[in-house]
């Protein structure tokens, strides 16, 4: 196998590859990029054994051959390198990198160690937009919870339905429903899990045009460009979302969101370091107070937030970090809180309508020091 490239195709291709490569592992061959080179093309290929990336190389080919080589090896060269062309030749397994700078010399494995890119069965295929799908996931991956005791919340369920997507995350104290209409071109209903890992990807990629979700019932994958995205489905029931939103909470609160998530970042810097715990009081229409106190610190923090209130007076504690995050991912300038009692779960949304989309976040509180 002989072909040569430029340092920044590689090194681009490299590191995208090197998502799915895992920091530990008891097989070594996926410590490794499988490269294969045809008169065609060239593509790079790594995997975790959840997830798969594969991508396209541009490359120049003298000879065809399949090569397994350690990445991490792989990416230290390119990143030492100024801008060059790089050819790489392997004879039997033994790999030699040239550059105008020397030579470099490395053992590769043999491609038949490298697992098999995953068959997905029973296909349906799914197109939409790059940025609509990279909207959905910005919007609800913040909820995704961590907690790999309960896999089914350890992704995103999407519920495709009317060229709809209906898109739920949570971790068990916040809870994300995002509804983004005529975002498919294709009329196909279904539910799936799609893991964080995966999603991590996704979000990270330039997806300026079309994108194309292929989905089985063991795996999905994403083609875009000349990369192919290939993982394995969480196979859990989701909880069911709508039973848990309340429909009771006539408590509203409308804020400005710029001046109140500053607010409560300024605040949460005098708060417990494990709790992180502040306090929404309301009393008045017009007046909303944000404050904390930490006895361990001898530290506390408060500020009057001017709104617009209509309902009973109520004390909420929560979590600052929580908080925050629910409050960012709020599109647009105000923020519309809904209410119930200080021990039950709030209600967050845009102050303004959207036609095309709907975002309703849940958070719930925390118990407050006496």
């Amino acid at each position: 196998m002989k072909f040569s490239t430029s340092r920044q195709e590689l090194q681009t291709a490299l590191q995208k590859v090197s998502k799915a490569t895992p920091t530990r592992s008891t097989l070594p061959i996926l410590s490794c990029v499988l490269i294969e080179t045809f008169q065609s093309k060239t593509t790079l290929r790594s995997t975790d054994l959840e997830l798969t990336i594969q991508v396209e190389l541009p490359v120049s080919v003298e000879s065809e051959g399949k090569i397994c080589l350690p990445i991490k090896t792989l990416l230290d060269i390119t990143n030492e390198l100024p801008e060059t062309r790089i050819t790489i030749i392997e004879k039997k397994l033994n790999v030699t990198i040239e550059t105008k700078f020397g030579k470099y010399n490395i053992m590769g494995k043999s491609h038949e160690e490298f697992p098999a890119i995953p068959i997905i069965k029973e296909e349906k295929n799914i197109t939409l937009s790059g940025k609509s799908l990279k909207d959905v996931i910005k919007k609800t991956y913040f909820a995704i919870s961590i907690d790999e005791l309960k896999p089914a919340l350890t992704g995103v369920l999407f519920r495709l339905k009317d060229k709809s997507i209906t898109a739920v995350s949570t971790d068990g104290h916040r809870l994300v429903r995002y509804i983004k209409k005529d975002s498919i071109s294709n009329d196909i209903d279904g539910d799936f899990i799609a893991p964080r890992k995966f999603l991590n990807f996704l979000q990270t990629q330039n997806l300026d045009n079309k994108i194309n979700i292929i989905l089985g019932d063991v795996y999905i994958a994403a083609k875009f460009k000349d990369d192919l995205i290939v993982s394995r489905l969480i196979d859990e029931r989701f909880p069911d979302y709508e039973s848990v939103i309340p429909k009771d909470n006539n408590n509203i609160l409308k804020v400005t969101k710029g001046d109140f998530l500053s607010a409560v970042k300024r605040v949460s810097i005098f708060s417990n370091r494990s709790t992180h715990q502040v306090a929404i009081n309301l009393k008045e229409k017009h007046n909303c107070e944000v404050l904390t106190e930490d006895p361990e610190k001898s530290s506390k923090a408060k500020e009057v937030l001017n709104v617009v209130y209509k309902g009973e007076d109520l004390l909420i504690g929560y979590n600052a970090e929580y908080l925050k995050d629910v409050i960012s991912h709020i599109s647009g300038d105000d923020v519309k809180i809904e209410f119930n009692t200080s021990i039950s779960a709030a209600l967050f949304s845009s102050g303004k309508e959207d036609s095309n989309s709907n975002i309703l976040m849940l958070l719930m509180p925390i118990r407050l020091n006496d």
